[in-house]
């Protein structure tokens, strides 16, 4: 197998530009989906102590026979696990869940805007674990521009990562740029639009006359053109599916092109309108949820 394209982080760390994601992949299909990325090529796996599936991904990778070494493995600290002891213990969790002693790339999965000196106490209990070699990188996940400069101004670490809701239909470049002028890579989760079509909204990416008409001039489907828009551009992504053709299909996406005319006409969907929850509105009071020990 070819070597996955991968994006050197800041920290020196290379994490491949695609990823396989597990966000709502219920834990009795979380092995048989892991157990399928890895066979097709996937060899980063991205899941959260939020997801309650960190043990089942631990186990696939476990019985796949590939190196520890070979796999990059990604999870995220609920925010009521925020607070430098709490974090501390939050990757202990994690890390037992997944049967590993070192976590690859470890973020906080929310700011929280009403308790942010929680959150940099979150962000320094990663640091630490950086220092020592627990986690190969450090990162944050829904961080808007204002939660990033917060957080630049009072810790000493530069996130590696910035894992935010990116499609066509919503691309928040104003955090992409913040990112890409400090060094943090923009992540994109739904990165097809997932969530513009799952919520029953009336639109959906995958049927968008200009991205299906990109796709049939390559021979590709609307998630591969997608999918490659995203590496085009930078971002590494993290798409998600338990059925094995739709996982093999998305890996499929290193034998074509956009052309600077096809990215622009991605480009110009923009919507403004976000399909996850408003990171500003995120409080313990509304999204608390208690991560069990391992």
């Amino acid at each position: 197998m070819a070597a996955i394209p991968g994006i050197k982080l800041n920290i020196g760390v290379e994490l491949p530009v695609i990823g396989f994601g597990v966000f709502q992949t219920p834990p009795a299909e979380t092995i048989s989906a892991v157990s399928e990325a890895l066979r097709v090529g996937y060899r980063h796996i991205d899941t959260a102590a939020l997801y309650g599936n960190e043990r089942e991904v631990g186990q696939a990778i476990a019985a796949s026979g590939l190196r520890r070494s070979d796999i990059f493995i990604e999870t995220k600290i609920w925010i009521n696990d925020f607070g430098y002891d709490e974090t501390l213990h939050g990757f202990d969790k994690s890390a037992g869940k997944l049967g590993i002693e070192q976590i690859d790339l470890l973020i906080l999965h929310q700011a929280l805007p009403s308790a942010f000196d929680r959150t940099l106490g979150a962000y320094r209990a990663l640091e630490t674990l950086l220092k020592a070699g627990r986690v190969r990188a450090v990162g944050v996940s829904n961080f808007m521009v204002d939660h990033l400069e917060r957080l630049l101004a009072e810790t000493d670490i530069v996130p590696a990562v910035n894992q935010i809701e990116v499609h066509p239909y919503f691309q928040q470049r104003a955090v992409q740029d913040f990112g890409k002028a400090h060094g943090v890579v923009t992540q994109a989760w739904s990165p097809i639009g997932g969530i513009t079509f799952y919520r029953g909204n009336g639109r959906s990416t995958l049927e968008d006359p200009t991205i299906v008409a990109i796709g049939k001039a390559h021979g590709k489907s609307p998630a591969q053109v997608m999918l490659r828009w995203h590496v085009e551009e930078g971002r590494q992504v993290i798409p998600k599916s338990v059925r094995p053709a739709r996982i093999a299909e998305n890996f499929d996406i290193f034998d074509f092109e956009l052309s600077a005319a096809e990215i622009a006409a991605i480009d110009a969907h923009e919507t403004g309108v976000r399909g996850g929850p408003d990171p500003a509105t995120v409080t313990l009071e509304t999204f608390s949820r208690i991560i069990p020990e391992a």
